[in-house]
This record gives structure tokens, sequence and C-alpha cells, in this order.
């Protein structure tokens, strides 16, 4: 015969049992008596069964029947022999052994690691020993192991198991607090200690029992634990769903159509737990389709409601998820295509400068030869004249197009570096231009980006700010250039407001850069910019 078979009689002898056991006080026709004591041990056996009844896997019932029953043993006293009565007088702590094991097992009611069975056998061999809790230094002490080891099992909890602790932490906490505070108080207060502990007793049977039944604490629900990943600080669905389950081991892998596998957010392959293996794990589904696969501790899967919370929830984290990376690529898709157009738009000022350069400019240099031999055989003053102002409008449109050129795309630049590049700009700026120009190996596009930063800037410099002096500074800082364009104007310059500096602005971001302009009234202005490089 099981022993669940064996809960029904047993309770019920165990509340005849009680009704036994104080007997005698009942004929004294004093409540105070007899009545706390039978309530408490009636409370812990009701409860008991009632805990047995809502969750018969579970012994934390059976060790509640077990508490109350042997909670009236000490009550026999009055029974003869005398040496049976004096044996069942000492047993007025056996009811902790069962209790301590409840507390150290709720809410499975079984061990879990070496460390609770011997906790366990400790309780057990405590309770036996009436003289140790009579010990005040002694008591303390057990009174202390019971919440440092009842802690120290709600610390290694997973899952449902773990969110069900904290009933039982606290039932522990003030029953040590109470075993503790007992040891200093006088004999005088044994009636108020014994209905305090009565007390005590009751409320920890109905709260474990509660517990049990109702778990309104564990927050296993879909709508709780999804409000928990919202909540959760961690940057990962993984680390949302251990964090909020207790479970580090946790994996989540999703599932790729093209390889037929799960993978985790780092691209490595996870595996699936076989039977036999020290996981569990639980697929989950959208449509009739595998979605993801969460790799778990078994403790997890031990409650159904808890299984459908996770299910669920990393259902509609695992939708977010794939949003969020389907939106990230396509804003790389989006920011490699503007870097392509830049890099194509500089080629094409590239070879544009060039064909300027190696077109007009050099007819405009065979036009000026001629004009020079012109001027060598002119016959009158009157031709001489209209050479020389031919010669010099000549001069003017070769330096309006080597202008133009340089604008386009400075052959400085391609043909010497970024250095030599700001260095001919400066030279031909009307205000003076202090050059602190490191040199860096960088990519074309990082190089001309940098230069043309430069060219605007000193651009509206010599058109808004009035200034009297300008500093230009390139450096390299780690994994990016560092460009500062500063000058003592009259300030007030805005970056978005103007194509020039908005333009600018949006250079920069296209190479993944970050553009800024301080410029307070008065005191001057200063660009910055960094470059990736």
């Amino acid at each position: 015969m099981s022993w669940r078979r064996l809960r029904w009689p047993a309770a019920f002898g165990g509340l005849v049992i009680g009704l036994a056991s104080v007997w005698p006080l009942l004929q004294s026709g004093e409540p105070v008596n007899w009545a706390p004591d039978l309530v408490t041990g009636w409370t812990l056996i009701t409860c008991g069964l009632v805990s047995a009844g809502w969750r018969p896997e579970s012994r934390s019932g059976d060790l509640l029947i077990a508490t109350g029953i042997a909670w009236f043993l000490p009550n026999f006293n009055y029974l003869e022999p005398a040496i049976l009565g004096q044996v069942l007088a000492a047993m007025v702590f056996v009811h902790r052994g069962p209790l301590l094991h409840l507390l150290f097992t709720y809410p499975s009611g079984r061990s879990s690691s070496v460390l609770t069975r011997m906790a366990i056998i400790a309780g057990y061999v405590a309770a036996i020993a009436y003289p140790v809790w009579q010990h005040p230094p002694t008591g303390i002490v057990l009174a202390a192991l019971v919440s440092v080891v009842v802690a120290s099992q709600s610390f290694r909890a997973l899952g449902a198991t773990r969110r069900t602790t904290g009933v039982v932490v606290c039932s522990a906490l003030g029953l040590s607090v109470f075993m503790a505070g007992t040891t200093f108080l006088p004999p005088a207060m044994a009636s108020a200690i014994l209905l305090t502990y009565d007390a005590i007793l009751v409320v920890i049977a109905v709260a474990l029992t509660a517990g049990l039944r109702f778990a309104w604490w564990t927050r296993s629900g879909v709508t709780d634990l999804v409000v928990e990943l919202g909540e959760s600080p961690s940057a990962t669905l993984r680390s949302a769903l251990a964090s909020a389950l207790g479970d580090p081991s946790l994996l989540v892998g999703y599932w790729l159509p093209d390889v037929q596998g799960f993978f985790d957010a780092e691209g490595n392959a996870v595996v699936v737990s076989q039977d036999g293996s020290r996981q569990s794990s639980t697929l989950i589904k959208r449509d009739g389709q595998p979605v993801a696969i969460l790799v778990h501790d078994p403790a997890v899967a031990s409650d159904p409601g808890l299984i459908e919370a996770i299910t669920s929830s990393a259902r509609l984290a695992t939708a977010n998820v794939r949003l969020q990376a389907e939106v990230k690529a396509r804003l790389a898709e989006v920011t490699a295509s503007r870097r392509r157009i830049l890099e194509a738009g500089d080629a094409e000022r590239s070879r544009l400068e060039r064909r300027l350069r190696d077109g007009p400019e050099l007819r405009l240099g065979g036009l000026a030869a001629k004009l020079r031999a012109a001027r060598g055989s002119a016959g009158d003053d009157h031709t001489l004249e209209l050479i020389r102002h031919a010669e010099s409008q000549l001069v003017a449109t070769r330096e309006e197009m080597l202008r133009l050129a340089r604008g386009i795309h400075p052959r400085e630049l391609s043909d010497h570096g970024l250095a030599a590049a700001l260095s001919a700009l400066a030279k031909d700026f009307p205000v003076p231009v202090e050059l602190a120009v490191m040199q860096i190996e960088s990519s074309q596009a990082a190089q001309a980006c940098a230069y043309f930063v430069c060219s605007e800037a000193l651009a509206n410099v010599a058109k808004h700010a009035s200034a009297s002096r300008v500093t230009v500074s390139v450096k390299r800082d780690g994994r990016h250039l560092l460009i500062e364009v500063r000058d003592d104007g009259v300030g007030g310059a805005e970056r978005d407001r103007g194509a020039g500096l908005s333009g600018l602005a949006d250079r920069v971001e296209t190479l993944g850069g970050t553009l800024s302009v301080e410029s307070p009234p008065g005191r001057g202005t200063r660009v910055l910019a960094s470059i990736p490089v």
C-alpha cells in the first residue's frame, strides 16, 4: 500500500490523537489550557491534507501531517507507566524535525543535494535531543542555520521552484527569529511564548499550503513573464529569459530554414537536448512552423503554467528580435547604399577634375603659348595691348579653372595626400591658417571627407566669420580621424542652417562619423568631425 493511500487514515488518526492528547484538559473546563494546542495541531494536519490533495506529487503535505501528529506527542505526559509519560514529555521539540524537513525541501518535499540531506538529518537529531534547545548559544546557532540553509536552497533554485521560495524564506526567517529570541526571555513569559509559537506555526502552515495551491507570487503567468522580459535591462532575449527564469544555463536557438538548424544570436549551432540529457528543450512554433527552441534546466519546466508562459512570451520576444534584426539589416543596407553613392560621387568628381586639367587646361596652356609668340611679333602698340589684355584674361580664366577643379576634387589629395591638399588650400586662403596635420594612413573616402570638412569650414570663415586667425588640426584617435577647425571670428554659426554644413554632416554620417559645431556668439567657431579611418 502506497503512502498516498495512508494519508487520509494517518490524518484522521492524527486528529483523533490530538483530541486524545488534550482530553484530560478538556475536563478542566478552561479552553485556554487546551484550545491553542489543539487548533495548532489540527491546522497543521488539515493543511497537510489540503496540500496533498492539491499537489499529490509533492511530499510537503505529508510533512505537514507528520508535524501535526508530532505536535501532540508531548501532551501524553499523563500516561502510565511514568517512564512512558516522561519519554513523551521529552518530545516537546520532536515536531521540529518534520517541520525543518519541510522548510528545507519546500515545495517538492524532496532533498536535492547532499547539503540538504545533511541539514535534514541534523534537524531531526536536534529535534530529538531535547536539551539542545535549552542551551541559549546552541539554540541561537541552530536558529541561524535554519535561515542559512533555506536561503541557500532559494539561491540555487531554478524556474518555478525559485519563484515559490519567497514564502518559505519568510517562514524560516520568522521561525529562526522566534527560536533565537526565546532564549533570552524569562520563564515567567512561558505562556505568552507558547501562544506566539502556536500562531507562528499556524501562519507557516497556511502560507505554505497557499503557496502550493495558488502560487500567486510565482508570477508564472504569460502576462507577468512578458512584463519581466520587458522590464529586464538585459540586451538579449537569452539573458532576459535566463534572468526571469533563474536559469543561467538557458540557451535560445533561432530556426534558420536555409540550413535546417537552430543557431544562437552569435551564429553558433544550438544542440537540441536528447532523451536522458541533463537539460530539457521547449520548441516554439508559429503557424505550425518552428521559430526557436529553448534549452533549459528540467526544473524550469516543472510547472505547466510556466511552460506556457515561456512559450508565449518567448514567441512574442522572438518576433520582436526578428523584427529588430530585419530593421538593422535594412538600415545596414541603406547605410551601405549611401556609402556607395558617396564613393561613386567622389570617383566621378575625381574623373571630372582630371578631364578639366587634361583637356581644357592643356588647351588653355597652348593658347597662352601662342599669345606669347604673337606678342613677340606684334607690329604696333594697339595690337600688343590687345594681346596683353587677352593674356591677362587667359590667366584669370586658368586660375578660375584651377579653383573649380580643386573644388570638384583636389589633385593634391589624390597625388600627395591629405596634408599636401590642405597645405595648398591654406596657401591661397585670405586669412592666416595654422595647420597641424599628421601623416595618417586612411581610406580615400575618409581623406576626401576630411578635406571637404576643412574646405567648407574655411569657406564659412571667409564668408561670415570676420576672423583674424584659423587653426586646422587633423590627428588620429584609435580608429577615427579627428578634425578640428577653429577661428576667432564672430561666432553664431549653426550646423543645420544652410546647405554647406548640413550637407557636410550627411557626408560624415554616411561614413559612420559625427560632425558638431560649437559657435557661441562673439567667441568664434569650432567645427569638430570624427571619421572612421
